[in-house]
């Protein structure tokens, strides 16, 4: 029965991702999510509510890099609106800013990873790397 049920769960969860992995609206939610997810524990560090954990900064800003480059291409014409997106019109309105901003949070996210060292640098590295999140937010995405 046990082995049943773990086999049904398989079942399902491989229909899920195998789903998600032909819809680019579920796919840039996925990975917005674990931006979101990444971002907690250098936010809670930013906030002086944990300490400073280099290893944890390290970590957000490589999935920060991964995220950049995979993200932009989930963004057909074809994929505007559905599930629970968030995304704008002005993503498609406005491609080559859109585009510009993804490079930017990869390359700045890249610049923080080598350059922070230490609290100090952690504080005012995350800040610009932070102020690009908001940016692009503030540009693309709907708020709800």
């Amino acid at each position: 029965m046990i082995r049943s049920a773990l086999a049904a769960i398989v079942v399902v969860a491989g229909a899920s991702f195998a789903f998600a992995q032909g819809d680019p609206v579920a796919q840039r939610i996925d990975l917005m999510k674990q931006v979101g997810e990444a971002t907690k524990a250098p936010g809670a560090m930013m906030k002086g509510e944990v300490p400073f954990d280099l290893a944890k900064v390290q970590e957000t800003l490589a999935v920060y890099q991964r995220v950049a480059q995979e993200i932009g291409p989930l963004f057909p014409e074809s994929a505007k609106t559905g599930k629970d997106s968030t995304a704008a019109p002005a993503i498609w309105e406005s491609r080559a800013d859109f585009d510009a901003k993804m490079l930017r949070w990869q390359k700045e996210s890249a610049e923080a990873a080598a350059s922070i060292k230490d609290e100090a640098s952690f504080k005012s590295g995350f800040r610009v790397v932070l102020a690009n999140c908001k940016s692009c937010h503030d540009d693309f995405r709907v708020k709800k």
